[in-house]
């Protein structure tokens, strides 16, 4: 009984620790700079949200940022899932002469500091003349080491046994790939599609790279355009950045048992 008090204690206190700033940003959405600064600190929501929203729509157009971010994350979710997924499906399933060492080279973007890129990466989209386009913030980062990784051990527990017996029914790869290999995969897929989506609509150090027009710009690059030399209004920040967390803490609320399991798959056959 002592040791499930202790246990129940730690994870209230964990819990606090990690909502306490969600709250608090969702109270900032809703006073204005002088009230998030106040004294006493506001504890309660106030009544300045839709004066933040009408402020920033005005300043930065806050709506077609809204609708960059997630055409863009949208469409890199996909394609960058799709090639994540058949990659991890052929080093998980298929033999061919070198495949652990290519696998080793993926694995070490795991460890290279993606800033070491920026400059070799920057010069080529400038020879593409890619520069301020959704192209150039989709494309290279396509093959996503981490992606590979999740679905290569996802695959391996797969097994091929199953992959003998659609081979036997007639089923061509393609067919196998969809019909056979991606069913059973959806709790991984579901991670995969979770971490993509959040880790391009979070980027902002290449997009600020890339994107040269406000008219481009998503939701990181325009809530940090908002922070002034002299002056700035954090009631609008805090109300951008609560409209940027929400949809993303949905999704991962409606997915996240999925998403546990998709991170775990694989895990004990490797």
């Amino acid at each position: 009984m002592t040791r499930r008090i202790m246990l129940t204690s730690f994870l209230l206190v964990t819990v606090t620790v990690v909502l306490v700033p969600f709250y608090w940003l969702i109270v900032g959405a809703t006073r204005s700079t002088e009230e998030v600064f106040g004294s006493p600190p506001p504890l309660l929501p106030g009544a300045h949200l839709l004066d933040n929203l009408a402020h920033l729509e005005s300043s930065i157009g806050f709506s077609r940022v809204v609708l960059n971010s997630a055409l863009i994350a949208t469409i890199y979710t996909l394609l960058a899932g799709l090639v994540c997924t058949m990659a991890g499906y052929g080093f998980a399933k298929y033999t061919f002469r070198g495949k652990e060492a290519l696998f080793g080279l993926i694995m070490l973007g795991l460890v290279i500091p993606g800033q070491v890129t920026l400059v070799p990466l920057f010069k080529m989209m400038l020879s593409l003349d890619w520069l301020n386009t959704y192209q150039a913030i989709i494309l290279p980062n396509l093959a996503l080491p981490f992606g590979i990784f999740l679905m290569r051990q996802s695959m391996s527990a797969l097994p091929d046994e199953l992959l003998s017996a659609g081979r036997v029914d007639g089923c061509g790869e393609l067919r196998l790939f969809v019909r056979v290999v991606l069913p059973p995969m959806r709790p991984a897929l579901a991670a995969l599609g979770i971490y993509l989506f959040l880790y391009q609509w979070n980027d902002f150090v290449w997009p600020l790279i890339a994107l040269r027009t406000r008219e481009a710009y998503t939701i990181p690059l325009a809530i940090a355009s908002l922070q002034g030399a002299n002056e700035t209004d954090y009631g609008q920040i805090l109300a951008g950045t609560a409209v940027a967390a929400i949809p993303m803490a949905i999704l991962f609320l409606l997915l996240q048992r999925h998403f546990v399991s998709g991170l775990l798959a694989g895990a004990v056959k490797e």
